[in-house]
């Protein structure tokens, strides 16, 4: 059975548009991660792969709804998984309601050992890309991976 996690929904300082060019290409997120974080990570336009915590872990695009939706899945990982990364407008103009949805077939140990985490790093997804919108950078991202003012 597959267990089911929803971030908190965030209302980032950018449009639709924006985020989902930033989502749609796999190259992006590694261009995103802190430089401590990026050995042992690969990734072209469609897949992203990683050893994370002696796991073997690939995700690749499902599929692409352009400026609303990106659908990712695992590829080559210890569980299956899928993520629903959505681009909603929100009520003000250049501004995205943006939140993600995992549905994760995990075993019962790796639920407990991955549950609570899982869901605190969706939320902490969408807090960071709200504070970046604003312009404030979390601490070991590097401003100039991002595209040209979006931080600002």
């Amino acid at each position: 059975m597959a267990s089911q996690y929803s971030s908190k929904h965030g209302i980032v300082s950018r449009p639709p548009y924006d985020l989902y060019l930033l989502f749609s290409d796999m190259r992006n997120f590694l261009n995103m991660l802190p430089e401590d974080k990026k050995q042992g990570v690969t990734a072209d336009f469609d897949t992203i792969e990683a050893t994370v915590q002696g796991f073997h872990v690939g995700v690749r695009v499902k599929s692409r709804v352009p400026y609303s939706l990106i659908e990712l899945e695992d590829a080559d990982a210890p569980f299956h998984f899928q993520v629903a990364i959505h681009f909603d407008p929100a009520a003000a103009p250049g501004q995205t309601d943006f939140h993600v949805d995992l549905s994760a077939e995990m075993n019962l140990m790796l639920k407990m050992l991955l549950g609570s985490k899982i869901q605190g790093a969706l939320d902490k997804v969408v807090d960071a890309l709200v504070d970046i919108s604003e312009g404030r950078m979390p601490q070991g991202f590097d401003p100039s991976q991002f595209p040209s003012g979006f931080g600002q």
